[in-house]
């Protein structure tokens, strides 16, 4: 269980990758190593007040576990308050509350097996596979790994030198393509974004789907859509696929609709607690919409992040009782399967709910 306190790192480096993204290294003290220690495909909860509010955002680490480094890959968001604070003022010496790391977004690496990898990859969801990638080629010196990564343009390629010089280093295990919306290639393939089109052509061309172990995706979410929709057009089996969303859209009119009317069901609705070691009685008030916002009213720190069914930061496990849950993009099949909920989108359904964050 990944511990839900925030610790303060001092920033060692802020390296400006492109025009518009950074990656940052962190000052790791001996006595945190161990809190601080990760798996590839991880990432960070970062907290900080903007105007007098708490804000919360992950970041994936970029490096491998064997590297010896602790370091994120930021992008700057249009509008978005963290990403361009990091982006135009954060610099070495300064200090950022962070959560130790956390995240499925993982893979079981063996020294002793051949394997065969592929990645699909989208502007700044090239850090989690980077990540992944370095992992793989470190950790199992006869597997190969394919990255299919999509940009705008060439300056905007975030660590295209350090893909480079991967490419070189492993140069009969690591292919690298890139695809190029604003600029063009003499292959048309490689002109223009990964959408569906493109993608079923790369599984009919480039890649042979049932040699392939395990499919590694994560970017913008039209593509990640296409690249899950080929995937299956293909009878690739649920538990290859890997699946690293940052973002979601919102509900659908009656998606929310249908979600109000639960938690107007469940006003009322007594819950059992434990968060580090400490239980506490909660009522349902469906002014607050979830389970870990009435949590939090009642003063528990519950964790959280992207409070979007993402991150996975708010995880809990149901003992008793029943809860829906209105979306889930951050829980395996498995999790679910054993009583783990998102309690950011979960609603009670039964009196009697107890849940656990101490897992």
């Amino acid at each position: 269980m990944a511990s839900i306190d925030f610790h303060k790192l001092r920033v060692a480096e802020v390296k400006r990758e492109t025009p518009d993204a950074v990656s940052v290294r962190f000052e790791l003290p001996e006595e945190l190593r161990e809190a601080f220690a990760f798996k590839a495909g991880q990432h960070l909860t970062f907290r900080r007040e903007f105007g007098g509010e708490e804000m919360r955002r992950n970041y994936s680490v970029c490096v491998s576990p064997s590297e010896g480094v602790l370091k994120i890959g930021v992008k700057k968001i249009a509008g978005g308050a963290f990403s361009s604070w990091v982006n135009d003022e954060l610099k070495a010496g300064d200090e950022l509350e962070v959560m130790a790391p956390h995240g499925s977004f993982c893979w079981s690496f063996d020294p002793d097996v051949r394997r065969e990898y592929v990645a699909f990859a989208g502007g700044s969801g090239i850090t989690p596979i980077l990540s992944l990638m370095k992992t793989a080629l470190a950790m199992e010196p006869h597997s190969r790994f394919t990255l299919f990564y999509g940009n705008r343009n060439s300056p905007g390629v975030m660590f295209l030198e350090e893909i480079a010089g991967l490419k070189d280093r492993y140069i009969d295990r690591l292919s690298v393509f890139h695809f190029l919306e604003e600029e063009e290639e003499e292959i048309e393939l490689f002109n223009g974004r990964l959408d569906t089109a493109k993608v079923q052509e790369i599984l009919s061309t480039l890649v042979k789907p049932r040699d392939v172990d395990a499919f590694f995706i994560c970017g913008p979410g039209p593509m990640m859509d296409a690249v899950e929709d080929a995937l299956t057009a293909k009878g690739v089996e649920k538990p290859r696929v890997l699946i690293e969303r940052f973002t979601t859209g919102p509900l659908s009119a009656a998606q929310a609709a249908a979600a109000r009317a639960l938690e107007e069901k469940a006003a009322g609705l007594k819950m059992s607690v434990t968060l580090n070691g400490r239980r506490m009685q909660v009522a349902f008030d469906p002014k607050n919409h979830s389970i870990l916002d009435n949590v939090r009213a009642a003063g528990l720190p519950a964790p959280f992040a992207c409070k979007g069914g993402v991150c996975a930061t708010c995880r809990a496990k149901v003992t008793a009782g029943e809860v829906s849950m209105k979306v889930n993009y951050g829980l395996s099949e498995q999790e679910i399967a054993d009583g783990y909920v998102l309690t950011c989108q979960a609603t009670p359904l039964t009196e009697g709910v107890a849940l656990t964050y101490d897992v």
